[in-house]
């Protein structure tokens, strides 16, 4: 009946126990293999998502290079979309791997430990009942053995007594003695063969129990456990599919957005980057004049002195490198000088620019370090027990040096870029100029009314107002018309150049920028709220870039991004010896 119960149970391979015992442990040794070909697949995950880091992070543009430089084009923007969406999937393996850490090869480890115990229990309790019944079978055997001897025993003493029975010569008393000694062999095989019959009887239960019941029990929970492990794989082998689909998705999005990346690339912008980063500012040369050596050439006194001095301007313009320079190799290797001059115009501006702004950004650091040390000082000096106001003052003198370095260095790179600026005939920058100083005609023409104009319109203008040196006064009353004769000189200036007009391979030469000339330190508060004015607080110390020309008016400049004019009697001027006057730029 039990056997009928249990079905097709490993209750019919009872007689098995040693087999079990192999197929059992071939099972752990099955798990332990599964679990270190997960940690492998984990490792080479690990590895590969390394890898992919590398590769996105080796081809990742560098700061201060050429490379950076290169993002302005479409295609390398693209790449290096490309190189993020690439290290992103780079983490999704990295996600994998952990993933088949955390839920197979942990699991399986602590479940391995569990498995092996409950085998270990299970066969401890089948060879204990397997020792049981081999004991008890020993104990029939030695009844039954001891019941054999018994009985041969009691035959032999039976033979006995009948020969001295039958004997004439025996006493009655040899003869009684052989009787009870038969008598007494009968019994002890009498019991013997009780004993064995009542081993006997018990053996057979117990061997019953044993197959039918104990040993059937155990390999019930052998195979209840490695139905378990069984079923453990699976669910772990499913897992492993699982990982992978659940970062399908951010796969997908990672391969769209390099797609998307791809599609970005514009060729016609890229190809108007290009004109845009090379074009060099030139004007195409002129024609080539004939000189005619045949013929000797005649003139007149009064055409001679008129236009001896024209010849002689002339002259270089035959050898002049201004018109070939576009065609000459650079023979400047390396970085070349501070100011770019060995760079085309259209270059050399971009330069001195990007060089500006990057003084500014330097300078607004510096600054913003030392209003952050202020703002500590002001705390130390309120609450004596937080620090010693006297400990900021070494690092606030050393971040006003770099301020006034670094604004020393701007100004000067602002002068090359106005002094390029000048030279170049860019139409666009001539408009946006006057529309800027029509604007402050208007603005300042309404000085003396209470303007809610804000000082950042000041801040934001004045890389304008400083490459536009011609400002006459806070009223705006400079405009950007040519007199007659400017006119004159700029149509004439690129055909018949002057003898002190350098060549294009050298440097170029302007009207001197507004350069430092004095210091001066505020007297009272001004507010400034007026267009080119600019507010100032007692006792604060300025640059001087223009004296007063009568007006009631000096201007002065605080930092690369703020200078405009305040009132002459507002502030007492400490003047250079040799510094050249701001109003020679006329």
């Amino acid at each position: 009946m039990g056997e009928e119960r249990m079905g097709d149970c490993w209750s019919h391979t009872k007689d098995q126990f040693d087999n079990l015992e192999k197929h059992t442990q071939w099972g752990i040794e099955f798990v332990e293999k599964y679990t270190k070909f997960v940690k492998e697949r984990s490792e080479i995950e690990t590895s590969y998502a390394k890898q992919i880091r590398n590769l996105s992070k080796k081809y990742q543009p560098k700061k201060n290079s050429r490379e950076e430089d290169e993002n302005k084009y479409t295609f390398c923007r693209a790449f290096v979309t490309s190189l993020n969406e690439l290290n992103d999937y780079a983490g999704q393996h990295e996600v994998i791997a952990e993933n088949l850490t955390s839920q197979i090869i942990s699991e399986l480890s602590r479940y391995l430990q569990e498995l092996k115990s409950e085998r270990k229990l299970h066969f401890h309790d089948g060879r204990k009942a397997q020792q049981h019944i081999e004991s008890s079978w020993k104990q029939l055997e030695a009844c039954k053995r001891r019941f054999e001897r018994d009985c041969k025993e009691a035959d032999r003493a039976q033979q006995y007594f009948e020969r001295m029975d039958a004997d004439i010569n025996v006493t009655k008393a040899d003869v009684e003695k052989a009787r009870q000694h038969a008598q007494s062999r009968h019994q002890m095989a009498s019991d013997s063969k009780s004993d064995y019959s009542s081993y006997l009887q018990k053996f057979n239960q117990e061997q019953n129990e044993h197959y039918f019941n104990v040993i059937p029990n155990i390999f019930q929970k052998l195979q209840d456990m490695e139905e378990k492990r069984i079923d453990r794989i699976g669910v772990c082998m499913k897992t492993f599919a699982d990982v992978d689909r659940q970062v399908l998705p951010i796969v997908g999005k990672c391969l769209d957005g390099m797609t998307k990346a791809a599609e970005s690339i514009e060729p016609k912008t890229d190809s108007k980057q290009v004109v845009e980063s090379y074009k060099s500012g030139f004007e195409p040369p002129g024609d080539v004049e004939f000189e005619d050596y045949g013929q000797a050439m005649k003139r007149t006194a009064s055409d001679t002195s008129l236009t001896s001095s024209r010849e002689a301007k002339e002259k270089p313009v035959g050898k002049s490198k201004g018109k070939l320079w576009p065609f000459i190799k650079n023979k400047n290797k390396g970085s070349g000088p501070e100011d770019f001059s060995h760079l085309p115009p259209e270059q050399r501006r971009k330069k001195l620019q990007g060089k500006i702004d990057e003084l500014n950004k330097d300078i607004q650091k510096e600054m913003d370090q030392r209003d952050a040390l202020t703002k500590m000082k002001d705390v130390y000096v309120k609450n004596p027990q937080m620090g010693d106001p006297a400990s900021v003052d070494p690092r606030l003198s050393e971040i006003a040096q770099n301020i006034e370095k670094l604004q020393f260095d701007a100004q000067k790179f602002e002068g090359w870029l106005a002094e390029v600026e000048e030279r170049m005939p860019s139409k666009s920058d001539t408009n946006r100029r006057s529309g800027l100083y029509e604007t402050q005609t208007q603005n300042n023409s309404t000085v003396s009314n209470n303007s809610t104009v804000s000082n950042n319109s000041t801040v934001s203008n004045n890389c304008a107002q400083d490459r536009e040196r011609p400002l006459s006064s806070p009223d705006g009353s400079y405009t950007e018309e040519q007199n007659p004769e400017t006119q004159v000189k700029a149509n004439i200036n690129p055909v018949l150049p002057t003898s002190s007009t350098p060549e294009f391979d050298d440097e170029f030469d302007d009207d001197e920028t507004l350069p430092t000339i004095g210091t001066c330190k505020a007297l009272y508060p001004f507010e400034g709220h007026n267009e080119g004015t600019i507010a100032v607080a007692e006792g604060e110390l300025l640059y001087v870039i223009e004296e007063d020309k009568g007006d009631g008016w000096t201007r002065v400049r605080r930092n690369e991004d703020e200078e405009g004019y305040v009132p002459s009697s507002y502030v007492e001027v400490f003047l250079e010896t040799n510094a050249k006057g701001a109003m020679t730029y006329i």
